[in-house]
């Protein structure tokens, strides 16, 4: 969607470079790096155009609800998204490297999650409180009708044309992104002289899996905990957007001590992925 690919590409971005820290720690010029090709050309081969095929196709859903129509879409909002669905990516690739020249692997895993987290955060909560009521509505499965606060689909919408274009889609991205980073997790584990054997990861689909756990439950969590936060937020302040920033800020001091510092549980799983960091170990 167009409020969330500029997180989601950041986050894409970011988890190419987490992925290849130990192979890139050393160079002193990422952006010519292969691993930077790569993931410049899943963006702009396969990311960039994803979103343009669904903003073009169902341009209601890939706002948010907020456009009807393609009248409804200024010439130079189309051309913003497009060109930032690469331009975020590139970003993150770059914040992630810095921390990882400094040797803070986990710093560098932490700015996908963030990423993920913020587009997850926005589909679940929005800026009032019913994005996933926006997210989960499919016009055109209904006559055309536009959504309406309080409508949407359920379990339905898994049905729907959206659903089944972005079934579809992930067929192709979904792996060209995972299996990738998955192998290069591995390959520089595999190659530091400071990991041992036995902590070493030896499959593929092994990170795969930790991966998509990373992303799909992890993430996802923590983006539907602060969005509870920011409706009950909003509910005592009589207003969901000013939910916002404090559900958001109760869950990064409180989710900081209690899951993400380091030796906490949400460090430990994504230990399993880096392993150690020169920085601290």
């Amino acid at each position: 969607m167009v409020q969330v690919d500029v997180f989601w590409s950041y986050a894409i971005g970011a988890s190419f470079a987490a992925a290849a820290a130990r192979q890139i720690k050393d160079v002193e010029k990422p952006f010519e790096s292969k691993y930077f090709t790569y993931a410049l050309a899943y963006l702009a081969m396969l990311f960039a155009p994803s979103g343009m095929y669904l903003l073009w196709n169902f341009p209601d859903w890939e706002t948010m609800q907020v456009a009807r129509t393609h009248g409804s879409l200024p010439a130079w909002l189309v051309t913003a998204f497009v060109v930032t669905n690469i331009t975020q990516g590139i970003l993150g690739f770059w914040v992630a490297w810095k921390f990882i020249r400094r040797g803070n692997y986990y710093m560098a895993h932490l700015q996908w999650f963030l990423g993920y987290f913020l587009m997850f955060y926005i589909l679940l909560y929005g800026w009032d409180g019913s994005g996933w009521q926006r997210f989960l509505y499919d016009s055109s499965v209904n006559n055309g009708v536009h959504w309406t606060p309080g409508t949407h689909m359920g379990f339905g919408f898994l049905f729907s044309n959206v659903a089944i274009t972005l079934a579809v889609m992930g067929v192709a991205i979904l792996p060209a992104k995972f299996i990738p980073m998955a192998r290069w997790i591995v390959a520089g584990a595999k190659a530091d002289p400071a990991v041992s054997e036995a902590r070493s990861l030896k499959s593929v689909g092994q990170v795969v899996v930790l991966l998509g756990t990373l992303v799909m439950v992890v993430t996802l969590a923590s983006a539907a905990t602060a969005a509870i936060l920011s409706h009950l937020a909003g509910l005592v302040l009589g207003s969901a957007m000013a939910g916002i920033p404090v559900g958001l800020a109760v869950f990064a001091g409180a989710g900081w001590f209690l899951l993400f510092r380091e030796g906490r549980p949400v460090y430990k799983v994504f230990r399993l992925i880096f392993i150690r960091q020169p920085s601290s170990d």
